[in-house]
């Protein structure tokens, strides 16, 4: 197999556009040329090529996938005579022989009607591509100025081509999380082009003035559509590509950069179908860590105007890791852009898809490790209300999520500072749902957040709990009023001499009447002895709980205890089983 593509040598990883070696800057002054990453993390995450799928429910039979291919224009003639090898040639010679290698590697042949036709010529043009891709990596003087409309051709008409349509057997969209991707059966050639392409770009000779002759606007836009194929070893490459061109060719930064959003606009308001979104976010993300301050009104309208509604759309979860880390390093560079950022991610925060709110917490956290206090105070009220909203969630995992910010140093400390206004905010939520909710691990944690409320200051926590008290007995008189005031209408409609036509009867169980004798009215009015058992249970079962026991909640079950009712157990014990009655009917039969 031929060599794979080298790994970045400054991160160890693969996958990580933000670390190579190459991030520069905007002409003009808009970003630092060869600036190292910051200290909050070197790269983007990586592109994620392979997901857990969920195999539960009902098995669904799909037909068995096959390789498809790109819509090449076959060569009339591939008959390939193998050539000369590079190195037993005279060093006079070796220019002419290269040039020629590369026209002979312009030969397209079929990988999909007759993939076993021309196995001889297509096995000439990989042994051609593979030895041009050791030549360039160990020859300095390999890249002649010869060379470069010859290489530059190759690669366009081996790369540039119709992507083939979506094979999804169901006939639906391709979707990236649930569908397998098409590969390319051409990929045995591709591979050697791109690899020889990167050796290109990478080489000590390559001279970008004179590779700007052919590696123009139209090359780039052709690199960025290939971008939306489905093979992931493809776009893994471009992004190495493009990121390497946006490097080295300082005239094309700003059409890159304006390329790049018009496929996210087309994706946003239009598509929202591009397979590469993730790849492109991850070359972004370095470009944005070179960015100099201050920064340019065309990146903070990128930031507001892009970025943040690509948390809209529906496949979120494919990128939402680059896309988080291009986010934060908006608000490294400058944190007068917090404010803006909240307030952008709280107007899409979705409100009926669960596993989407938990990425959007996430996210959040992220940027409040890295916010300014002074920023803080002006976002902390609409954030925590909409942080009480998760909480109440009945979904254990937003709950959990939530509850989990109490276990972070830093955010404690901005809450600290801000209590008397976060408290009010927040306690409501958390009485109500540490003594309703249905999962035992959220009341726990409830507690948790209660007993460090109370560790915090004492007396608005007293002042909190009378606040709560009294709101619930307005509100119950408020009910109560409400209902007196429909039976008087009642009663005034029921003197018409027609109401008996027009009226329905009066209710019985379950009317009027009944609903306001239901003690569930008064089950939210906490009583004395109520606030006493809050604070003696946030006294003795605050859980303490570690960051460690974020990641142990992933891979462990949660198992819960449903709470009592203290009505169910009054009518439980107030119930009596007729006994006699079945006894007595049994001697009357006998």
């Amino acid at each position: 197999m031929p060599n794979k593509i080298k790994k970045d040598k400054e991160t160890g990883k693969s996958g990580k556009v933000g670390a190579n070696k190459d991030v520069s800057t905007d002409d003009g002054g808009g970003e630092n040329v060869n600036k190292r990453p910051s200290s909050q993390g070197s790269a983007p995450p990586p592109t994620q090529l392979h997901k857990i799928k969920y195999c539960g429910g009902p098995q669904v039979v799909k037909k068995e996938r096959r390789h498809s291919s790109s819509r090449f224009s076959i060569s009339g003639n591939r008959e390939l005579s193998k050539l000369p090898a590079l190195k037993d040639a005279a060093v006079e010679d070796r220019e002419e022989l290269f040039v020629q290698k590369l026209r002979q590697c312009c030969v397209l042949f079929d990988f999909v009607s007759d993939p076993l036709s021309d196995l001889k010529f297509k096995e000439v043009k990989r042994a051609g591509l593979h030895e041009m891709v050791d030549y360039i990596t160990h020859n300095a003087d390999a890249l002649t100025e010869a060379v470069y409309p010859e290489a530059v051709g190759m690669f366009s008409v081996n790369l540039f081509r119709t992507l083939p349509p979506s094979s999804n057997p169901t006939g639906a969209e391709f979707d990236p999380e649930e569908d397998e991707p098409t590969l390319e059966a051409a990929w045995p050639h591709l591979q050697l082009v791109y690899e020889f392409f990167l050796r290109f770009l990478e080489s000590p000779d390559f001279q970008a003035n004179v590779a700007k002759k052919y590696m123009d606007q139209t090359f780039v836009l052709s690199l960025l559509e290939l971008l939306d194929s489905e093979d992931p070893r493809e776009r893994d490459f471009l992004k190495t590509i493009l990121h390497r061109i946006y490097g080295k060719f300082l005239g094309l930064r700003a059409y890159i950069r304006r390329q790049i959003n018009n496929i996210f606009y087309r994706f946003i308001y239009e598509t929202e179908h591009h397979n590469g979104i993730a790849e492109l976010l991850e070359i972004l993300g370095s470009i944005i860590n070179g960015f100099a301050l201050p920064l340019k009104e065309e990146h903070k309208m990128f930031l507001i105007r892009v970025l943040l509604p690509l948390h809209k759309v529906k496949s979120l979860s494919v990128y939402h890791p680059q896309l988080a880390y291009c986010v934060v390093q908006f608000l490294e560079k400058d944190s007068s852009l917090t404010e803006p950022v909240i307030v952008g991610l709280l107007k899409f925060w979705p409100k009926t898809h669960s596993p989407k709110e938990v990425m959007f917490l996430n996210e959040l956290e992220e940027i409040l490790d890295v916010i300014e206090p002074a920023e803080f105070v002006k976002v902390h009220q609409p954030l925590f209300r909409q942080l009480a909203k998760c909480v109440s969630s009945t979904h254990f995992q937003v709950a959990e999520r939530a509850l989990y910010y109490w276990n972070n140093e830093y955010i404690m400390s901005l809450i600290s500072d801000n209590a008397a206004s976060i408290l009010p905010l927040m306690f409501p939520a958390l009485y109500k749902n540490s003594k309703s909710h249905w999962n035992k691990t959220i009341h726990g944690l409830i507690y948790n957040a209660l007993k460090l409320f109370m560790e915090m200051n004492q007396k608005l926590f007293d002042d909190c709990t009378q606040q709560y008290k009294s709101d619930k007995h307005r509100e119950k008189h408020r009910i109560k009023e409400r209902e007196e005031i429909w039976n008087k209408l009642e009663e005034l409609a029921r003197q018409n001499p027609q109401s008996d036509e027009l009226l329905p009867p009066r209710p019985g169980f379950g009317g009027q009447e009944a609903l306001c004798s239901m003690p569930a009215a008064d089950a939210d009015v906490p009583t004395l002895e109520d606030i006493q058992l809050l604070k003696k249970a946030v006294a003795s079962q605050a859980l303490m709980v570690s960051k460690d026991s974020l990641a142990d909640a992933k891979a462990s079950r949660r198992k819960s205890e449903l709470p009592q009712d203290v009505y169910t157990i009054k009518a439980l014990e107030a119930h009596k089983r007729a006994e006699h009655f079945l006894t007595a009917n049994q001697e009357a039969l006998s």
